[in-house]
């Protein structure tokens, strides 16, 4: 046994110090490992680390903590589109400007008096005119609105064709009765409206856009009403109205927003007034829904929703069809798609 134990003390010796010496290593060492492990000891220290175990379905119910270390970073709140400068308004008179185009003169009036400036020119200094709107937007960039009657019409389009060429947006151009040389509408144009009379022979001018064309497009043939001519479609009191509102939310309504929006072709019926909106809107017509409730829904004249989706009015609609729908673009806080009914208002 004595042979048996000095043998054992012999191997257990070394093996005892080797021992010693890797706890005294240990220990020297331990701060340094602590402060490397910290972080990693900290995130499983966690509720709610990757190593734990999965939530139980009622534990699903309750927000889940996230580890400080991998939490998300909020989402930050949408950018709201910050409110151009005020527009500046360009009218133009047609020929004999001075005897029968001051209808340009009284709309300028009452965009002054909403706050806005505007200017009244003679179409025959057309080009001098587009060099100093062009001035003016380098000066203090905004909102170009370019409105004509008869030879002003084909001014204001020539005018946008000139700032198309130096890359300037226009936000509205407005066409009365313009005549019918008058060009495409360029695509720099936003919005274009035309109030005009096809069977005339001083206007006439049915102003088309160009190929490419994507802004906010509707045209509206007065040819039907016969209380309307060329002399005065440029005084209408309600057109005016609608055309300040207009040009007042300007600065507050996207045209670009859409990126597909549906041009707008109507001959306004003889008894009906005219709406000059923007431009239309596909619509998903829901199960059971015909022609008349949705021109009911939305506030629409029947006769704009026949004339926008021609062959619709004979046959019965099919759920999912896409409808055109005539719209105004609204200013940013009140801008929302229009919204369908509810299920018990449509059955009302």
């Amino acid at each position: 046994m004595t042979s048996v134990a000095q043998i054992a003390r012999r191997w257990l010796g070394p093996a005892k110090a080797a021992a010693g010496r890797r706890r005294l290593a240990i220990l020297l060492a331990a701060p340094f490992l602590a402060g490397l492990a910290a972080p990693s000891i900290s995130q499983a220290a966690q509720p709610g680390a990757a190593s734990a175990p999965a939530p139980t379905r009622s534990a699903k119910a309750s927000p889940a903590v996230i580890p400080a270390a991998i939490r998300a970073v909020p989402a930050a709140p949408p950018e709201i589109s910050q409110p151009l400068p005020p527009p500046r308004v360009y009218l133009f008179r047609g020929a004999l400007g001075p005897l029968f185009s001051t209808g340009m003169d009284r709309l300028a009036e009452k965009i002054e008096a909403a706050g806005y400036r505007a200017s009244v020119y003679e179409f025959t200094l057309c080009d001098l005119i587009a060099l100093q709107v062009a001035k003016n937007y380098r000066q203090e960039p905004g909102p170009i609105v370019l409105i004509g009657h008869s030879m002003g019409g084909l001014c204001s389009v020539r005018i946008a064709i000139t700032l198309q060429e130096q890359n300037i947006p226009v936000a509205l151009v407005v066409t009365v009765d313009p005549a019918h040389a008058t060009k495409s509408v360029p695509s720099n144009v936003q919005r274009f409206i035309n109030l005009f009379l096809s069977d005339n022979i001083l206007g006439g001018g049915d102003v088309k856009p160009e190929p490419g064309f994507r802004g906010h497009y509707a045209s509206f043939d007065m040819k039907d009403h016969d209380e309307v001519t060329h002399i005065n479609i440029d005084k209408m009191e309600d057109v005016h109205a609608q055309l300040v509102t207009m040009i007042s939310q300007l600065s507050q309504t996207s045209a670009t927003a859409d990126a597909d929006p549906v041009p707008l072709r109507y001959l306004v019926p003889p008894t009906a007034s005219v709406e000059l909106w923007d431009s239309g809107t596909a619509l998903a017509v829901r199960p059971g829904e015909t022609l008349d409730q949705i021109a009911a829904n939305y506030h629409v004249p029947l006769w704009a929703l026949q004339q926008s989706n021609r062959g619709l009015a004979t046959q019965p609609l099919v759920p999912g069809q896409r409808v055109i729908l005539p719209r105004h673009l609204l200013p940013q806080a009140a801008n929302q798609a229009p919204q369908p009914p509810s299920a018990a208002q449509a059955r009302r």
